[in-house]
């Protein structure tokens, strides 16, 4: 075991609940020490999850009411940030983890979202999700009082390593998607191990096949108390956010090592003129550059992480104006965040030369984590909804991205 390690066992309930990012930070550290090797290797992140749990992370938006540790979205945005610094994967999946452990209070009804709220403090749940509604083909049918679940899903990102899973299904009749949670013992879910994409590699977001799988009534969420407010789809907008801190530690993560080769490792050019790496001027400019973006980044998150949690704790008094100007404040950090990040990821190697191209350094799984992660919604979008506001003042429609 190592020193890393024993510390992070030492870590109480208490100590997360008074310093979450620090807590994070030593899981952070933990990481780092193995992300290249991790990252060749993909797999399931059965170990990085324990950690999680270890630490007590996992019901850290759970409400004290119910157990868990009750931190604001501005807090736990924080904890995403420190770990996707360290890996992007592995913030990507706790950032999951706090949208899928409230989402019973959003899409549930008010005895659903205790008992997960509940069950998510008391044991230390971890949750996946499969919820992707643009593929269709997982079909669900009632059967008695009950339901019956039959093909594929995609996009299974944790899953394979959750205590609880949502998905979404098509029922036939039904023209939206129906979202339900199961246990990970549930027979029938066979996850096809089928991840090999260039980034992001240890979220093991592979596709499952469904075998005639029983849901139970209770188990499909809803139906709302409050189906027209602005909190019934104020979730998705609040994903949209986490995602962007994800972002935002990979390009601090970047950033991070790039500096610290740069003042070890990078030669000063032949017609520089300068003794160090560290004072050419061509390199300052770039990182001064690079930093000013970050922050303005950062500082655009913050902001959007402060609507965000105005506007969830007005809970079912959320109107759907005001949860539409907050997601116009989400969609511009995450446009921002996207563009920095892959400024950075991709301009390093211009600040730190060519040895650091060499794949021991494992430096290009910065850019091919923050790629893959950002195409999975393209801000093209977000800008053009962003652009719709400013000029019609038409806020976006509602759906899984928006």
């Amino acid at each position: 075991m190592t020193q890393s390690q024993t510390q992070l066992q030492k870590h109480s309930v208490e100590d997360t609940l008074k310093d979450p990012v620090a807590v994070a930070a030593s899981i952070a550290r933990m990481l780092a020490d193995s992300a290249v090797e991790r990252d060749r290797k993909a797999g399931l992140p059965t170990k990085e999850v324990q950690y999680l749990k270890t630490a007590g992370l996992l019901p850290l938006v759970v409400p004290r009411q119910y157990g868990g540790l009750g931190a604001t979205w501005g807090e736990a945005f924080k904890v995403v940030q420190t770990l996707s610094a360290a890996e992007g994967s592995i913030g990507q999946l706790y950032a999951n983890q706090l949208i899928l452990s409230v989402v019973s209070q959003t899409a549930g009804t008010p005895e659903q979202a205790e008992r997960y709220y509940r069950a998510t403090a008391e044991h230390h749940l971890f949750w996946g999700n499969a919820f992707n509604t643009r593929d269709t083909r997982l079909k669900i049918a009632p059967e008695g009082q009950h339901y019956r679940v039959n093909g594929i899903k995609t996009f299974g990102t944790g899953v394979a390593v959750a205590d609880l899973r949502v998905f979404s299904a098509v029922q036939e009749g039904i023209d939206y998607p129906i979202v339900f949670i199961l246990p990970r013992e549930r027979e029938g879910i066979i996850y096809n191990d089928d991840w090999d994409n260039m980034g992001q590699r240890r979220t093991a977001s592979g596709s499952f096949t469904f075998q005639n799988v029983l849901v139970s009534a209770d188990e499909v969420l809803g139906p709302l108390p409050y189906p027209e407010s602005g909190f019934a789809t104020v979730l998705f907008v609040v994903n949209q956010l986490a995602k962007t801190h994800v972002y935002l530690g990979i390009a601090e993560g970047a950033f991070e090592a790039a500096k610290n080769y740069t003042r070890t490792q990078t030669r000063p050019w032949i017609t520089s003129g300068v003794d160090r790496a560290t004072q050419d001027p061509y390199i300052l400019h770039h990182y001064g550059e690079l930093w000013v973006q970050l922050q303005a980044a950062i500082g655009l998150a913050e902001k959007a992480a402060q609507r965000v949690q105005a506007a969830w704790e007005q809970e079912w008094m959320l109107t759907p104006q005001e949860r539409g100007e907050v997601a116009i404040s989400v969609y511009a950090a995450k446009a921002m965040a996207t563009k920095v990040g892959l400024d950075i990821t991709n301009r390093m190697f211009e600040m730190m030369g060519a040895r650091s191209t060499a794949a021991k350094y494992g430096f290009d799984r910065y850019w091919r984590d923050l790629r893959t992660f950002t195409l999975h919604d393209p801000i093209d979008y977000k800008l053009q909804n962003v652009g719709n506001w400013v000029l019609n003042q038409e806020l976006p429609a509602f759906n899984q991205y928006s």
